[in-house]
């Protein structure tokens, strides 16, 4: 069953998710569910062009992405690889050599993971409006473009 529609749709609610931890000082979550964002948002490409994704890497899913989702711009896979690196240390404290992630994770970084988050999103809906209007079909998703 195809399902971008939803996946798209938790990608943008991670993103807010992440947007609403950085504002109140959870960083370490803040980066988290920008990574669970992107990923996700990569995952929707997949749904929609009626493909299995697997993985957490939204770098690797997006290298993978075929052909027909279009070239992929380096500075996008550059960010997902900088957001895969929060997958697991912003929730495991044994995941640093000392301190919890709490303590580890700084406001700068989760502002620039966040922003990065959204860039893949935005590339991943330019990606279904491209599919969109090269094969004539009403689309997945319903959203085109719309911001999260």
């Amino acid at each position: 069953m195809e399902r971008s529609a939803d996946w798209i749709d938790q990608a943008r609610r991670d993103l807010a998710h992440a947007q609403q931890d950085l504002e109140t000082g959870f960083y370490e979550w803040a980066c988290f569910s920008a990574q669970q964002a992107a990923e996700k948002a990569v995952k929707a490409v997949f749904q929609k062009l009626n493909l299995e994704a697997w993985g957490h890497s939204a770098a690797d899913l997006l290298q993978a992405l075929p052909e027909n989702a279009g070239e992929v711009p380096g500075d996008i896979v550059d960010k997902a690889f900088e957001l895969d690196k929060a997958y697991i240390p912003t929730r495991y404290p044994d995941a640093h050599q000392s301190g919890s992630p709490r303590q580890r994770y700084r406001k700068s970084e989760a502002e620039r993971l966040v922003n990065h988050a959204r860039d893949v999103i935005r590339f991943c809906e330019g990606v279904f409006t491209a599919l969109h209007d090269g094969d004539g079909d009403a689309g997945a998703t319903g959203e085109g473009t719309g911001s999260s």
